[in-house]
Parts: structure tokens; sequence; C-alpha cells
């Protein structure tokens, strides 16, 4: 591969290049190393140009329009990317880019010690999790609206990455896209943002890597990281990625087991790009904390109970497999002109005998009572997945107006299968506990032996999302103004199959419920640069969403809703100080809004939800030894025509008003090289857990601290040590009230780690 890099300086040296990635050091004074891409690098009006570098080279950065290869380079300080994956555009950089994107790294992945998506975004003031932190599941709230983990894309595709929790051994980038996506990712559009996950690829130096990190109170997590390039310029690569983590966690009398393989392979040619990925997870947890916990209707909410407290009982389980395998292939026709293939496929299984608890008491006097009924759930489930896209990317000029042109065809199929039986006539027990003081269940655990599993089920439900996107970049006065415009032809189809013996609507494997339906997702945007550091951008974009499911715990549980499309409004500014940046913008988000009502205890579609909100970010390297991230992000969430206008007004059940991120690093050399100490501080505004805002969740504020430790081992090997204490104060709180369920926060938890490159 050919690349042309133009190199130049104000008063100062300039230049590298590796392996495609352009790389700009400005050692000026004071002295500051900056990594930037091509279509990012800040340019300076007082540059005097030195040259043309042609660099000859097998890989590397992958193109502007190319989703294959190396992702964009990353931002100083290195804890966010210069630019991200805008799903059929291609890699476009966050300046250009006229919606609100991050893209978290590797790097920070590695320092904060994450260990599944869910720890990730955690770093991003609009998204918040919405699951306990022992449960099997990663489930998240994005501009105040539900995104599940089923909902994650993997490599720009969906419904292939772990539907309920996905660790990151594999993942090189985690990349939120906020605001509905039905233009940009094809198939169902997701109201609240997307979650895409960049797998891991080999880098043009060799990497052999061992981290060891022990958590919680007796976890051992051993990981490895080996990438090695092959062939005369280095086209050929494997990047390969084990873990095995085991042992007590903070949580009372509560183990988990997880299992973890990833393998990306890449070929990365003049003018032919592919890969393939191959994933595999397992997650066994013994008493597994409550998930679906509520509080009675009139009931005010009690104060959270201590982290460690546990309600499950030592019988109760969940075990879980997951299998992928997915591949990409691009092949530029011309300079300009790219077509590109992708697809894959995912199996999911679970087994659990789980129990959820309803509080129907909170206080006499200053009384914490906190009694509750236990009841116990089971209910095998294989989750399938399968995604498929074709497309064609291309640049043109006519006039002084350019193109970039974008055609796509995808397809994704999810399905559901449960076994075959009726849970209320198993003898299931229900018994009373209490929340702050647990009490076991006294009864014969219940008999899984006749019970189905999860490898022998029906079908339950599944969907079948079927698209054709086309899109036009247009952009004027060299880049500076770009306006997008394009739309979505989408299909839909929804069905529902009968699981329970006795259903008069249908015997059992029969559909029960069908639906299928077909929509125009429009979408505008623009993007203008007013200055090489400043940009302002204004998008319009629309979401067909399946329709949700009732769920278990409500009295029309599994019924399906239909489909329907949400709107987004959105305007804001980005500016890039080089080494430092911040991002500000305003949305307002349209969508029809499902609920379980706490008095009648039935699941309905029931009016409209309408979230207002400003958002503000920073990212970036401060000064030489400090670096930031996070933001805050306010929002306005109202229910709309709601039924007789009962809720009309009220703010929406679980989103908070004010969230508040902020993660800071800060290099102490002066005490010795090499040491960095860190901190961060979360904060949730209190939210309404009902529809009548009767009920109330207190706000929280999470401090975690902690510090790391670079330096040259033995036999000059480099290697880094790492503290993270979380919950420095052992803070009790509800860490979410989201879909009428509440979700404790975790304890106390120290994670401590070491790494060495071979």
């Amino acid at each position: 591969m050919s690349l042309r890099v133009t190199v130049s300086t104000s008063g100062c040296l300039g230049g590298a290049v590796l392996a495609g990635v352009s790389l700009v050091a400005l050692l000026c004074a004071p002295a500051r190393a900056q990594e930037a891409d091509e279509t990012n690098a800040p340019a300076n009006a007082r540059a005097v140009q030195l040259g043309t570098v042609v660099v000859e080279s097998g890989g590397g950065e992958a193109p502007a329009t190319g989703t294959v290869g190396q992702p964009p380079a990353p931002y100083a300080g290195g804890q966010v990317a210069t630019g991200a994956r805008v799903g059929s555009l291609g890699n476009r950089s966050v300046l250009e880019t006229p919606f609100n994107v991050t893209s978290f790294t590797e790097k920070l992945i590695r320092d904060q010690q994450a260990r599944s998506v869910g720890d990730v975004v955690l770093n991003d003031p609009s998204v918040r999790n919405d699951a306990p932190a022992f449960s099997e599941r990663d489930s998240f709230f994005i501009r105040g609206f539900s995104v599940v983990n089923l909902d994650t894309a993997y490599d720009g595709l969906f419904y292939l990455a772990n539907p309920r929790r996905h660790f990151v051994e594999g993942i090189e980038r985690v990349e939120v896209l906020k605001g509905p996506t039905a233009l940009l990712s094809g198939g169902v559009g997701r109201v609240g943002g997307t979650i895409n996950l960049v797998p891991k690829r080999a880098a043009d130096e060799p990497l052999t890597r061992l981290t060891t990190t022990f958590l919680g109170d007796s976890q051992l997590w051993p990981h490895f990281d080996i990438g090695r390039r092959y062939g005369p310029t280095g086209e050929w690569g494997i990047r390969v990625n084990g873990s095995y983590r085991q042992g007590d966690t903070p949580l009372d009398r509560n183990e988990n087991e997880v299992v973890v393989g990833a393998l990306g392979a890449d070929y990365r040619g003049e003018r032919l790009r592919a890969s393939i990925d191959l994933n595999h997870q397992d997650q066994k947890i013994q008493a597994p904390v409550s998930l679906f916990n509520a509080v009675a209707p009139g009931v005010p909410i009690p104060d959270a109970p201590n982290g460690r407290t546990n309600t499950a009982n030592d019988f109760e389980f969940i075990d879980s497999r997951y299998d992928m395998a997915a591949g990409r292939v691009e092949f530029d026709l011309l300079d300009d002109t790219t077509i590109y293939a992708a697809g894959g496929v995912s199996r999911y299984r679970e087994d659990f005998l789980t129990g959820s608890y309803t509080i129907g008491d909170s206080r006499i006097g200053n009384a914490q009572l906190g009694d509750a009924q236990v009841d116990f759930g089971f209910n095998p489930q294989e989750i399938e997945g399968r995604s498929g896209e074709v497309g064609l990317r291309t640049r043109f000029d006519t006039g002084f107006v350019g193109h970039e042109v974008n055609v796509s065809a995808s397809s994704a199929r999810n399905a559901n299968n449960r076994g075959e039986f009726n849970p209320r006539t198993l003898g299931f027990p229900s018994y009373t506990t209490n929340i702050y003081d647990p009490v076991a269940f006294d009864g014969t655990p219940p008999d899984l032996s006749r019970l189905p599993r999860s490898s022998d089920l029906i079908p339950f439900a599944d969907i079948l999302a079927n698209s054709l996107a086309l899109s036009d970049t247009l952009s004027f006065a060299q880049d500076r103004f770009q306006f997008t415009l394009g739309g979505r032809y989408q299909e839909i189809r929804s069905r529902g199959f009968n699981t329970r013996p006795g259903n008069a609507s249908a015997p059992v494997g029969e559909i029960n419920y069908f639906y299928e339906d077909s929509e125009i997702t429009p979408a505008v945007a623009a993007v203008v640069r007013l200055t090489d550091h400043f940009s302002v951008y204004g998008n319009y974009i629309e979401a067909l969403t399946e329709g949700p499911i009732a769920p278990s715990t409500a009295l029309n549980a599994n019924e399906v809703f239909a489909p329907f499309v949400s709107e987004q409004k959105e305007v804001g500014f980005k500016y890039d100080a080089g080494a430092f940046g911040f991002t500000t913008s305003l949305f307002q988000i349209e969508q029809p809004s499902g609920f379980t009502d706490p008095a009648t205890r039935v699941f309905d579609v029931d009016g409209l939800q309408t979230n207002r909100g400003v958002e503000f970010t920073v990212f970036g390297q401060v000064t030489d030894a400090l670096r930031l991230l996070g933001g805050v992000t306010l929002i306005d969430a109202r229910l709309d025509s709601t039924t007789g206008g009962r809720f009309d007004g009220n703010a929406v059940p679980g989103v908070p008003k004010v969230a508040f991120n902020l993660y800071g690093e800060y290099d102490v050399a002066w005490l010795t090289p090499g040491l960095t100490f860190t901190g961060r501080v979360l904060h949730t505004g209190s939210t309404r857990y009902d529809q009548a805002n009767t009920q109330r969740v207190d706000d929280w504020t999470r401090v975690d601290l902690g510090a790391r430790y670079a330096f040259v081992g033995p036999y000059e090997k480099p290697v880094e040590m790492r503290l993270a204490v979380e919950n420095v104060f052992n803070e009790r709180y509800w860490a979410s009230s989201a879909r009428g369920f509440l979700a404790a926060g975790a304890p106390r938890t120290v994670m401590v780690s070491a790494s060495i490159d071979f």
C-alpha cells in the first residue's frame, strides 16, 4: 500500500509514519507527543512544508472509508480515539462526524482493569448500567432509553455479540454512538444509541503479554494476549486472547467462573483486506444476585442494602455458553471505490434457577423493614443470531461538490428458543425474605431433572430485519461543509410461538403472534468546520425498533408488541485543541413507551416518551502529566399521550435528571518515574420509580481510586502494576431503577494486577 504523508512544522521538529498511521510528533516547548490520523491532524497557519514522504506498507491504519484493519489512531492521552466507525459510513474522524460518538481504547480498558463492556461504557455520562453487578448480564440506559446487551454490535454486525455480557479480553475498542442509528446500522435501529465492539488485530510490533489480576474476595484472573504479523510486508496477522477467572466475589456466597477465548486473523493487502473472528465465552455463577427486583405499588423505596448482602440461595445458579464466528472482506475496485461484505453467526445457551424479590414494606417510623416475597424463575434459553451485509462506498466530484456515496443491504435475524412447560404448574415455591437480613429457603429446592435444558428447546420468538440503505455525503469548500442525506428501507418480521401446554390460542410450537411491516427511515445530517479545530453539527434521524416483549413478571408475560418508529433531532459542537477536546450536544428523542403498571402488573406500550437533554464531555491531555475523561448529561424525560392522560407530564421512571462522570490520571514522575495516580467520580441523580411519580429513588455518588506503576523488569521486559479500589467509601445505593426494577450497587471492590510484555 502506498501512503502519502505531508510533514510540516512550526518552529519545531516533526514526523514519523508507523505502518500506514500518520503519526506527527510535535517536539515543541513544552514538549508534548500527539497522535492524530490524517483526517484529524490540526493544521497550522504558520506551518512550513518540509516535503512529501511516500511510505510503502502492507497495512496499518484502515483507510478513511474502510473498516478492516487497525482502527483510527488514539487521541492524545490514549483513552479515546480520534475517530470511530459510523455504521455504513465507515471510519470517520470525530471532528467530522455529525453525530455524538466516542471510541474507548484498549489502553483505557487495561488501565481500568475492565471485565466487561459494562465497565467500559460507564466512562460516558450518557450511559448507565441497569443490571446488578453480580448478575449474569450487562444492560444499559443511553440518553434515558433502554439498550440491552442483545443490541450490542460486533464489528458492525448485530446479534453476534454475547447477548447477556460480552467480556473484553478480545476487544480493541468500545464505540458508543448516541441516538437512533437506523440509517447507519441497518436492520432495527436502537433508540438511545448503539454500542459497537471492535475486535483486536495484530499490530506491526509483535506482542506477547501476560496479565494476572486478583479481584474481589478471592478471584484470580490470568489473561494472555499474543499478536504476530507475517509475510514480506506483514500482510497476514493473528491475535489470540485467552483468560480464566474463578473465585468468590465481594457478594456474599457468590462465586463466578469465566472462560474467554478470542481469535482474530486478518489480511491487509494493497487492495484486498479481510478478517475472521472466533469467540467463545463461558460464565458460571453460583448464588447469582436477584435480577428482577421490584417494589410493590405505594410502598416507599427503601434504603439500599449493603452491597455485599445477597438474597440468593446457595442452590441458585446460572450457567451460560456463547460461541460466535464472523468474517469481513473489502476490496478496492478503484482508489476511491470499495466494495465490502460481512457476515456471522452466534449461539448462546443459558440454564438457570434464580429468584427475584418484590419488596412489600420499607419502614415503620425510622425502622427499616425490607420484607420481600421471593419468586423463583426457571426458563432455559437458547439465543441464536445471524447477521450479514454487503455494500459499496465510492468518492467522486461533480464540479466543486464532492460526494461520498454509500449503498448497502443488510439482514439480521435473532431467534429465541425456550422450554415447553408452564412454570405455574411445576410447584415453584414462593417465600418471604428480608433485603437487609436475608432468609434462606427452608423447603425442598425444585427438582430440575425432569425439566427442559438449553440444549433441548423449541422456538419462542424470532425477529428478522432486512434493509437497503442509500446515503450521499456532499462536501464543499475543501470538505469544511459536509451534508449527509440518506434513508433506509426496512422490512421487519416478528413472530411469537406458544411454549405452554393448554394454551387455547395455539398448540405448542405453533405461531401465536405474527407481525410484519416495512418503513422508510430518513436521515439528514450536516457538519461545518468553522476552523481547523472547531466544528458544529446537526442531525435528524429515525429508528424502526422491534416491539417489546412483556417481561416474565407481568401478568401478560411474553406478549410481543408491534414495532414502532422513534425520532431524534440533535445539534452540537466539537472542539479539538490538539491534545485536549470537548463536545456539547443538545438533543430531543421521541419514542413510544412501554412500561409495567405496578398497580395492574400489566405491560403495555402506553403513550410517548420524550427525552430532551444536553451533554458536555471532555477528553484528552490537559497537561503533560494530567489526563481527563468524562462529562455531564442533563435530561428532562417526560411521559406524554398516556391512557386517559393519567401520567401526562410526569417524569419517565428510571431516568435521572443529571448524570456526572469524571475520570482522571496524574503522572507523579517527580515522586518516581512511571507512577500514575487515578481517580473517578460517578454521580447519578434521583429518579422516579413509577409512572405516577409517587415512589422516589435517591441519588448516589461513587468514588474510585487507584494507581499504576510502569517500569522495566527483569531481562529488560516492560512491566505494569495496577491497583484500583472501586466504591472506596462503600456507598450503599440503588444503581438503577430502570424498567421497573431495582439494581443494587456493588460494594467496595479491590483489584490488583500485574502485566509483563515478553
